[in-house]
């Protein structure tokens, strides 16, 4: 693992530490601030979730070229992401984990899939694969967060209106699909779809507003996982968070590996790329997606600190194991 990475994760523990401090300090109030009472860390994911997300998938979603992207390598990733998603949320609504928590299944099932694609993605791309495997990588995180989003809060909110003592299978469906619609997360994405199906430029200076609201969700979310160390702390049952890191760092790049390179015939670069795309650290946004539905939050907060400290054992076996693979 190049040493560009190395400074990269480096960098996110220090913004994360100085988010710990932040929120031990109380310098942005909280129940033992002497007086808010408040949740700042929960405000900041609100801020990021509301404002700065919706402006990220929006720009994504209305400039993407969908006739110019590469199909086989996108079905290569997402397919297995998505079996893995439906896998964690399957077992945990069959174990009955979701009936005091409905947003668990789902909360558990993003932070095994979603992946840290930015922070550590991009500069592992760059580092080991050059421009040409980083162009792979774009292509496939431009449609990161929209997949595996939006499919969630379907569920999500599935799982929600179902919960609700005497709703009716009509009226869940109504209220799933309201709410699905509805919402800080796949409206953007259905508004920039449908823009781009017009195949109208962004104006100038939309794209720009947009651009700085989208640049904003990075240092938002790094922070906001220190202040959620600090407000939450670490979770009681840890063994939990660690199941799920593990999950994400072994479990969805041996699923996509298999699927990419013997279920598909993926080779190469691109197999590669995916591969290491899929053994990416829990993404920040597992975390969002948590205090959204106030689901988990400090084991969610752990799983990504967790996951962050051992991509830097994990990722050198993956590149070896690809290596191996040719």
């Amino acid at each position: 693992m190049s040493w560009i990475v190395f400074y990269k994760l480096l960098a996110i523990f220090i913004a994360v530490a100085i988010g710990w401090f932040v929120g031990r300090m109380r310098w942005l109030g909280g129940e033992t601030a002497g007086g808010s009472g408040g949740d700042p860390a929960r405000v900041l994911s609100n801020a990021a979730f509301y404002i700065f997300v919706p402006a990220l998938l929006f720009r994504t979603t209305a400039r993407v070229d969908f006739a110019s992207l590469p199909w086989l390598t996108l079905s290569a990733f997402f397919v297995p992401v998505l079996l893995m998603i439906i896998g964690v949320y399957g077992v945990q609504r069959w174990r009955g984990a979701g009936t005091g928590e409905p947003a668990l299944p789902s909360v558990q099932a993003i932070t095994t899939s979603f992946g840290n694609t930015l922070q550590v993605g991009v500069p592992l791309a760059a580092g080991v694969f050059g421009e040409s495997g980083l162009a792979v990588h774009i292509t496939v995180v431009s449609l990161h967060a929209l997949i595996i989003l939006t499919v969630l809060t379907t569920l999500v909110e599935l799982d929600l209106a179902r919960a609700q003592v005497g709703t009716g299978l009509l009226q869940t469906l109504k209220q799933t699909v309201r709410n699905t619609v509805i919402h800080p997360v796949v409206l953007p994405v259905v508004a920039g779809l449908a823009w781009n199906a017009v195949g109208l430029p962004l104006p100038a200076v939309l794209d720009e507003v947009l651009q700085m609201l989208g640049t904003a969700v990075v240092p938002l979310c790094l922070v906001l996982i220190g202040m959620s160390l600090a407000y939450y702390g670490w979770p009681s049952r840890w063994r939990g968070a660690v199941s799920l890191a593990l999950l994400k760092l072994f479990a969805l790049p041996t699923l996509v590996l298999l699927l990419a390179h013997w279920g598909l015939g993926l080779s190469g670069q691109p197999l590669a790329v995916i591969v290491m795309m899929a053994a990416l650290p829990v993404g920040s946004n597992a975390l969002i997606f948590a205090q959204r539905y106030q689901t988990r939050e400090a084991e969610t907060t752990a799983a990504i600190v967790i996951s962050t400290l051992l991509f830097a054992l994990t990722a050198p076996l993956w590149l070896a194991v690809l290596s191996r693979v040719g």
